[in-house]
Order: structure tokens, then C-alpha cells, then sequence
């Protein structure tokens, strides 16, 4: 059975990090934008806003506050999708309602929404032949970037996403063996070892291929290195201050 083009287009997913000067055409922007409303969405509550970025100079502090990461300053576009709870605060206050999300629970919707449109835009961006990658670096001083952007209480940066014309095509970056990804029935814990000793395996050949040798770490040494020091302290005191308490 050949696979539908929306499969292959998903499949052939890479992370594009140099751009073409061209910029995006507005229809086909408004496209990808109308398009990405239509993710799934807990409750129907759309607890997401999407900031949309083209002035150099926004970009350029951007960019110093995601980590001088240097496609953020030179990609023709922009987004920042935000956990985005303030239109229920506003519709609460409408009916004489008090807004209720100092629960993790609201946190985790906001993050979930805003994660499933980012997916949407990128998937719409990438169907009219755009490339971006996701900037995770945009919660890294969370609470500079929403004294920049004007967000309001309520709200919180979950992702920048930079998008324009590829003028790059990077190799594609091997995914886990599916026995660490996929459990029948229930969570199969004993196939964990043997599947990261494969997937380090991989990785090893991936990055000594890509760099002539230069990096030959495998999956499981890099990630160790990486989730063993604590990252964004400034980010949970943020998400505080905008009225979400995690209780």
C-alpha cells in the first residue's frame, strides 16, 4: 500500500536552520495560520495565542534571549505560540466567574494546545515547501521575553518556532527502535535496554558520518549528560507570577 503524501510529508520531517532571504508570502502565511487553528484542542478552549514576529529588531533580542541561537535573527519569520489562559480569565470575568488554573493540570492543557498548533503550523509551513525548526530556547528567560512580546497574566512562551525558505538539506536525524517507543497493552519496561543500546548504535554512526568523525557520542551518554543538571530555575518562578501556582 503506498503511503498517503501526508504520511511522507510527516515522515520526512528535518529541522531547517538556514534560510533563503525570500520572504513568506502574507496569503500563504495566512494560510498556514488558519490552518494551525484547527488542531485538537482539551475542552475547546484554544489555550494558545500565536506572536507573529518579522521586525529585524525583535528578531535580533530574540535571539539574544533564546541562547544567541542565530537563525532566530536571520529566519524572514518568527512565532511564538504561548500558553494562553487570559481569553478565559476575560470570558470568566464576563459572567461574574473567578478563573480557576492555579492547578498543574491547566499548565499542562496550556502546554499541550500550544504544542499541538505549533505542530499544525509547522506541518501547513512544510506542505507549501517552507522548513523551520522549533526554539525551545524561547523559555529560557520566559519572563524577558513576556516583558518584550506584552504578554499579559494568564500566559506563558511554550516554544519559538523560526520558518522561512530552506537554503539547507541537513540529513535526517535517526528516530528511537520502536520497542522503546510503542508497548502492547502495557508499558514493556524489558525492552528498554536492549533498544537504547541499539539506538546508541545508531547514533554513533549518525554523528560520526555527519561530522568526518568529529562527534561520535551515542544517544544515551549525550541525554545523560544533558537531563542531569537542572535547566530554566527561572521558568517555574514565571509561570507563577502569570497565575499559574501548579498546586
Amino acid at each position: 500500500m503506498e503511503k498517503p503524501e501526508a504520511v511522507k510529508l510527516i515522515e520526512s520531517h528535518r529541522s531547517i536552520r538556514k534560510f533563503l532571504s525570500r520572504p513568506v508570502e502574507p496569503e500563504m502565511l495566512e494560510t498556514i495560520l488558519h490552518a494551525a487553528r484547527w488542531a485538537p484542542t482539551s475542552h475547546n478552549m484554544q489555550s494558545y495565542s500565536i506572536i507573529i514576529i518579522k521586525n529585524q529588531e525583535t528578531k535580533n533580542e530574540l535571539h539574544r534571549l533564546c541562547g544567541n541561537q542565530r537563525y532566530i535573527k536571520e529566519c524572514p519569520l518568527f512565532l511564538v505560540v504561548c500558553a494562553d489562559f487570559y481569553k478565559m480569565h476575560k470570558a470568566a470575568e464576563m459572567h461574574g466567574q473567578k478563573l480557576a488554573v492555579e492547578e498543574l493540570e491547566n499548565i499542562l492543557v496550556g502546554s499541550v494546545d500550544a504544542a499541538l498548533v505549533a505542530q499544525n503550523l509547522l506541518l501547513a509551513a512544510r506542505a507549501y515547501e517552507l522548513g523551520g525548526v522549533m526554539i525551545g530556547g524561547i523559555r529560557n528567560q520566559a519572563e524577558e521575553v513576556g516583558e518584550l512580546l506584552k504578554l499579559p497574566p494568564y500566559t506563558f512562551p511554550v516554544m519559538g518556532m523560526c520558518l522561512g525558505y530552506p537554503d539547507q538539506d541537513p540529513w535526517q536525524k535517526p528516530r528511537m527502535p520502536v520497542e522503546a517507543v510503542f508497548h502492547d497493552e502495557h508499558y514493556r519496561e524489558e525492552n528498554i535496554p536492549a533498544a537504547l543500546e541499539q539506538y546508541d548504535k545508531t547514533m554513533t554512526d549518525y554523528y560520526t558520518r555527519r561530522t568526518g568523525g568529529k562527534r561520535t557520542s551515542g544517544w544515551s551518554k549525550e541525554i545523560a549528560a544533558y537531563i542531569s543538571e537542572p535547566r530554566r530555575k527561572s521558568l517555574t518562578e514565571y509561570i507563577r507570577k502569570q497565575g499559574f501556582d501548579g498546586k
